[in-house]
């Protein structure tokens, strides 16, 4: 896509964040921050959920105070925000909360109102002031285009599904999605010099997010988005943020550059670790030779050599004796400051190779379904036939409601169909990276992945070892952990524990590009059945590009159709 360059009057217009830090209570959120926007860049804020990305995009807004550092804003085009989750006045109708999204707008209209109304009974000695006032107004007015501001908002809820929207309606009475799209569209039709944007692809159907990308394109001013959509950060970005344990760390050269740096960097660290690992393993092994040599060593000889073999003797014994010491020194060092292990590449384990209880091949079939019909009191599903078999990829589509979901249920048997036969393979394992992710126990994460993989006695180096989880987090309870961490645990889990067929609902949710990169690569190897459902554009277009991906499309009211 191509990007629309500022004007020269514009090139010095900055949002920036210097030394800052935000704190909740006793949390540390962001800390030691440095960020400047410049007045064309287009800059994509990653992590996991939880890292303090949204509270971000609320410092740059000014709607979040720093705790300690500053802000500093020049943008007198404005900032325009789209929250993930806005909140407007209880009593507020669409009409009042599209008021208060465009206030600064609206405010620049009723100041040119104010400012011709004074004009108009001003007296010669203020005209001069009145009219350099009205003209200033108007010209920021006429810079954002406020003469077609209403229609640009029109135009924006039609393609983004609101169109026809009752303008007097209570805006409480709109679901959460509708009120994200509300801010969207006046967000993109304030024309303000930068926008912030807060997952905005969420909710969107494939025409609304292609409207998106055309306007974002077309942007006069500065933009930061917090997204986990891999090709509106392909598309789009010239400049990645990375926020992780409060910190930033940017990164150039897109999405691509990115992961090329994030491969790099991961290259490096394991370089160190592995020269710290020898660098350890050789003096331990210097400590184990010399003490052998010290002890073949007499501590004495007889009296007829003149004390010269005894001085050899001694020499040779503090030659190992210093030896030992440096030795022990070196490696106290090692180990007082280690090399940090990176993280092992996800992929899944060699259990995952066995074939299910019974297989005689390969392509042998895992899970069979015939004329699978659910009730009307529920869950609708009608699916006439459908093979799984071992190896087999199969992505699942359809508009949300029709029961792909309820289909993975079928699937796994844990829905059990009115009529029709739904057979298993016996002794099969399946694995689930589930949608809905439950507030979870009172256990600690550490716990809850040893009981459920068995790992009792390795299981915390198992775990870290996926570089899923800082060690920090091992003890904190799993109803403590965050969506994203908990969304991790099922995905440390699936990688770990055996299974045959692998049922993904929406696995790209709460997880940062990166990882899904890298579960995405993992799965290649993968010689199980995958059934995935996701609205991910990224992974559809991968899957569709693969000839052995099969697709599956649930229609309204259930229908199944391979």
């Amino acid at each position: 896509m191509t990007h629309t360059s500022p004007s020269p009057s514009r090139q010095h217009r900055v949002c920036a964040i210097r030394g800052g830090a935000v704190r909740f209570a006793e949390q540390v959120v962001l800390a030691e921050i440095d960020l400047v926007v410049g007045p064309a860049e287009r800059i994509a804020v990653i992590g996991d959920n939880g890292a303090g990305k949204s509270t971000l995009l609320r410092v740059l807004a000014g709607t979040v105070q720093l705790t300690a550092g500053e802000r500093a804003v020049e943008l007198p085009g404005g900032i325009a925000f789209a929250e993930q989750q806005p909140r407007f006045r209880p009593s507020a109708t669409v009409t009042d909360a599209l008021d208060d999204l465009l206030a600064d707008i609206r405010e620049l209209e009723a100041e040119i109102q104010r400012t011709a109304e004074r004009l108009a009974q001003a007296g010669p000695d203020q005209r001069t002031v009145l009219l350099a006032q009205l003209s200033t107004a108007m010209d920021r007015f006429e810079a954002r285009d406020g003469y077609q501001l209403d229609r640009r908002v029109d135009a924006g809820l039609d393609r983004l599904g609101l169109g026809g929207l009752d303008h007097s309606r209570p805006v409480h009475t709109l679901s959460g999605g509708e009120r994200a799209r509300l801010a969207l569209a006046a967000a993109l039709a304030s024309e303000a010099e930068l926008l912030l944007l807060d997952e905005p692809t969420n909710d969107l159907d494939d025409a609304g997010i292609a409207w998106l990308e055309e306007r974002l394109a077309v942007h006069r001013g500065a933009l930061v988005v917090v997204t986990h959509d891999r090709v509106l950060l392909d598309r789009l970005a010239t400049d990645i943020v990375h926020v992780e344990g409060g910190a930033l760390r940017r990164y150039g050269d897109g999405y691509t550059g990115y992961l090329t740096a994030r491969a790099s960097e991961r290259r490096r660290l394991l370089e160190e670790y592995e020269a710290w690992r020898q660098d350890l393993a050789r003096q331990e092994a210097l400590v184990t030779a010399n003490a052998f040599r010290l002890d073949a060593i007499p501590r004495k000889l007889e009296r007829a050599s003149f004390g010269h073999g005894a001085f050899r003797a001694r020499g040779r014994d503090h030659g190992a004796m210093g030896r030992i010491r440096m030795a022990k020194e070196r490696i106290a060092r090692l180990r007082t400051d280690p090399a940090p292990r990176p993280a092992d590449p996800l992929r899944f384990t060699p259990a995952f190779t066995e074939p299910a209880a019974g297989a005689a091949d390969e392509k042998a079939v895992l899970i069979r379904a015939e004329g699978v019909r659910l009730d009307d009191d529920g869950p609708r599903l009608r699916l006439d036939a459908l093979e799984v078999s071992a190896g087999d990829r199969l992505l699942i589509s359809g508009p949300n409601g029709a029961g792909k979901t309820t289909l993975l249920h079928v699937l796994a048997g844990e829905l059990a169909p009115q009529r029709g036969n739904l057979w298993q393979r016996p002794g099969i394992r399946i694995a689930w990276l589930r949608q809905d992710i439950t507030h979870g126990s009172r256990a600690t994460l550490l716990d809850a992945f040893a009981a459920a993989t068995g790992a009792y006695r390795d299981a915390a180096d198992e775990l870290l070892r996926l570089g899923l989880f800082h060690p920090d987090d091992l003890q904190r309870q799993v109803a403590q952990l965050s969506v994203g961490q908990r969304r991790r645990l099922e995905v440390a889990l699936a990688v770990t524990r055996p299974s045959d067929v692998l049922l993904l609902d929406e696995p790209t949710n709460h997880l940062a590009p990166e990882l899904l990169e890298q579960m995405e690569e993992a799965l290649r190897d993968y010689t199980g059945a995958v059934i995935t459902v996701t609205h991910d554009r990224r992974w559809r277009e991968r899957a569709g590009g693969s000839a052995m991906v099969r697709q599956v499309h649930v229609a309204p009211g259930g229908f199944v159709m391979p």
